[in-house]
């Protein structure tokens, strides 16, 4: 057998810097690989490599395997390891799409994705991972794969609608919109479940090229129109952990209710500080609480406190496992599926008024300008002095002279300066954000009301006053505060990243502002200062909303990664999360980081430890690797995706039952988004997209100029186009597809009337509204949709026959 020895790696010292127990270099592994010519175990590699330490095996397993992760190699079902080029295969995840067809989202991040035809496509799932090979073309022009082997099946369960087809057999129709293929289920398979009836199917055969996929249902769920059913059909889909293993309870089971006397020991002691949490007034949970002063110089000192979820949390413990399984907690409609036990998240990591809580604290010195100036970062006991709500704070401030006004700060009047004070300090960073060039895209949020049988009894705008606004200031300074100490420090955490939008992107921005006769600043690679100059113009325009959501668009969407490569919406050089561990993982793993810090060996200025407090090695509490992190960001990426597509489908499907008993009402709407297939109209006082149909258009040829965001009648002119008003009939409400069909009441679009110029005068933005663009709403396109002309163009006919199939 051949021998190797670490002493040839040339890259061994770089490795032995960074690591205690020598770990050969990726180069190193990858002549290797080569040298050998075939696949080869990782046992087999440490024995070649004469590795005989526990230790040192191990970390060649993690070496390896990180090596796959990222695409440089592969592992066969034996589980030996080859090199790529070597087998000249390409390895990715499916993405299914919900025509039939799918993508290959590739494993070394290599763009643009393959396709993968429908007849590939009859043999996989949805996040399949899979070997392909190049085969070939598609009509437009796009490069297909051939599956070569499907290396992992990772769909072993589905939701969908149990349809009885014969007395033989049944079949699910799967809600995941991705999934194309229908599974069987044999009559012995069904437990039950009658024609309609909501079910979860295990899957007991997969699919292949000439066989369709088998199932057994496990559980009937309901009716489609149960109150609350569309939660448990998203969670499912989606794969949404709901429930926590008996571990974590075991755990949970032995953490005592009260803050523990000796928890308290050995921190800094800011019980007396008048601290307040400002929160909606449905909410259950407080993990930040605030309080700000201005100095003798006249500069502010603020400070963040958070609620200490990693003193509870500990690496590796069954509470980690799961918090890292769910990434997130997941807020439906009058629902939340929380990342922590509700022992944890509604007790002692929330900051509740009147009692002791630990916390971890972000303590800045802000300048007359806005600039944070310093920053520390503390453990600390605190004592909120109020659990106050947006509404009452919002009163205080802008309405304290009338009669409830007045009754507020009465009743809060110890605490009515700091108030004023956190208002005053927000104004001074408002400004700074203005003077940055940060974007602000003024969105609006809304809101399902429900009445007590969970009907949606309306759907409203969220409304923003300046007490949102100013705790949204002060979590964005500490989030910028903990970035620079990340950054200061070169720990291994996750940054919050948003990168600037893509070159592709970009031209069709240009392109559709180009018709509206205004332009974008920057030159190929525009500012946030740009984009800000031309949400100024736009402002007052009646299409502002239309043009923001093509911005929005444009840009790319936020990610969580331990590269820093600064918040392009934000105008941020640094970003990271710090001030939610309640709800999302990274923001734990940033408070390990910097507990390691505080509780390190080396003592900085940017940290304080109070007396008593223990001395650890940093490891003891942020003992990742870079490239751990790099999984770790790649994964709460993934579960925070998750979560937005959830919570959009069961958003999607109370909007469809709000309008369900609508049907030949009249609204008013505005032309939301412009598709080869129609118009899609979001109603004006209701906030419900939905679609008009090509074939309901007047009788005419349609183009699809999509450069120009319209279709236009070929004999008439007639065009209607992003942004035009429009009088539509409810005409069919599909709640299975989650789809909403309109048609037009009135012929004739009201176009825009819109000022051609305006100078700009700069602006702000807040986080969520320049992290990603508002998505469509998934569509199951069917034959009306494919027919004719492609994405870039091309005509349709108003059909004159009846409508036929669904789309």
């Amino acid at each position: 057998m051949t021998h190797w020895t670490l002493d040839d790696d040339p890259h061994a010292a770089r490795e032995t810097e960074k690591y205690d127990n020598p770990v050969p270099s990726r180069e190193y592994l990858l002549a290797r690989l080569e040298e050998y010519g075939k696949p080869i175990t990782h046992e087999n590699m440490s024995a070649m490599l004469g590795l005989q330490d526990d230790n040192q095996q191990e970390a060649v397993r993690r070496r390896l395997a990180a090596m796959e992760r990222d695409g440089q190699i592969l592992r066969d079902r034996k589980g030996a390891y080859a090199l790529i080029d070597k087998l000249d295969l390409i390895k990715g995840r499916v993405q299914g799409h919900r025509d039939g067809m799918g993508f290959l989202i590739r494993h070394d991040g290599v763009k643009p994705d393959l396709v993968l035809p429908p007849r590939q496509m009859r043999r996989v799932f949805d996040g399949d991972v899979v070997l392909v090979r190049v085969s070939g073309r598609d009509r437009r022009g796009r490069d297909e794969a051939t599956i070569v082997e499907v290396l992992a099946r990772n769909t072993q369960t589905l939701v969908g609608v149990f349809r009885q087809n014969s007395p033989e057999f049944a079949v699910l129709i799967p809600e995941n919109s991705r999934i194309s293929q229908e599974v069987i289920i044999p009559h012995s398979a069904s437990q039950g479940a009658k024609d309609g009836q909501i079910v979860s199917v295990n899957i007991t055969r997969q699919p292949e090229t000439r066989q369709q996929p088998v199932g057994e249902v496990v559980e009937v769920l309901g009716e489609r129109m149960d109150p609350g059913l569309e939660i448990d059909i998203a969670i499912r889909t989606h794969d949404i952990p709901a429930e926590f293993p008996p571990e974590v309870d075991q755990q949970i089971a032995g953490i005592s209710a009260e803050v523990l006397e000796e928890d308290k020991r050995a921190r800094i002691d800011l019980r007396d500080t008048p601290l307040v949490t400002i929160d909606g007034e449905d909410a259950k949970d407080f993990d930040d609480a605030v309080c700000a002063w201005k100095t003798k110089s006249g500069s502010w000192k603020l400070i963040v406190a958070i609620a200490d979820v990693s003193h509870y949390v500990r690496g590796g413990s069954a509470l980690d496992n799961e918090a890292y399984v769910r990434g997130n907690s997941v807020y439906f409609p009058g629902q939340v599926v929380p990342m922590l036990p509700e022992l944890l998240s509604n007790g002692l990591c929330s900051l509740n008024p009147h009692v002791d809580r630990l916390t971890m604290v972000c303590e800045m010195n802000i300048s007359q300008s806005g600039n944070i100036s310093r920053y520390k970062f503390y453990e600390a006991v605190i004592r909120s002095h109020a659990r106050l709500t947006y509404t009452d704070v919002g009163t205080m401030l802008h309405e304290g002279d009338s009669e409830e006004g007045q009754a507020l700060r009465e009743r809060y009047r110890e605490l009515v300066p700091s108030l004023e004070n956190l208002h005053a300090l927000y104004k001074v960073l408002r400004q700074a954000r203005e003077a940055r060039g940060a974007i602000d895209f003024e969105t609006t949020e809304t809101q399902i009301v429900f009445n007590d049988e969970r009907k949606i009894e309306k759907i409203v705008p969220r409304t923003r006053n300046d007490a949102h606004k100013l705790i949204e200031e002060c979590m964005l300074a500490a989030n910028v505060a903990t970035a620079r100490f990340l950054d200061k420090h070169d720990l291994p955490a996750l940054y919050r990243v948003h990168q600037s939008p893509a070159s592709e992107r970009l031209e069709n921005l240009r392109v559709f502002l180009g018709e509206l006769g205004l332009t974008l600043g920057g030159g190929d690679d525009p500012s946030p200062k740009d984009y800000q100059a031309l949400r100024e113009v736009i402002k007052d325009r009646p299409d502002a909303d239309i043009i923001q959501t093509v911005m929005l668009r444009s840009m790319s969407q936020a990610v969580y990664s331990p590269h820093n490569e600064g918040h392009f919406g934000l105008a941020y050089q640094a970003y990271a999360h710090f001030t939610s561990p309640i709800r999302r993982y990274p923001d734990l793993l940033v408070h390990r980081a910097i507990r390691s810090v505080i509780r390190g060996p080396r003592q900085t200025q940017t940290v304080m430890r109070a007396e008593g407090a223990p001395v650890e090695k940093p490891t003891t509490w942020c003992p990742y690797t870079f490239e751990q992190m790099v999984e770790l960001g790649e994964h709460c990426s993934m579960t925070e995706r998750r979560a937005d597509d959830a919570t959009r489908d069961v958003t999607d499907w109370l909007k469809c039952e709000f309008l369900s008993d609508k049907v030949g009402e009249t609204y008013e709407g505005t032309i939301a988004s412009v598709t080869q297939f129609g118009i899609f109209v979001r109603l004006d006082d209701v906030y419900v997209e939905g679609l008009v149909h090509v074939t309901s258009l007047p009788s005419d040829y349609y183009h699809y100029e999509a450069e120009k965001h319209r279709l236009k009648g070929e004999r008439s002119g007639v065009a209607y186009r992003l942004g035009d008003g429009v009088t539509v009939r409810v005409a069919r409400v599909d709640l299975d597809d989650r789809k909403i069909d309109f048609d037009l009441a009135d012929a004739a679009p009201r176009h825009r009337k819109t000022p051609r110029t305006r100078k700009p005068d700069g602006g702000g933005a807040s986080e969520a509204s320049t992290e990603q663009a508002p998505r469509k709403r998934k569509q199951r396109p069917g034959k009306r949709e494919r027919q004719g002309g492609d994405d870039n163009g091309g005509g349709q006919r108003r059909s004159r026959g009846p409508r036929r199939g669904k789309r």
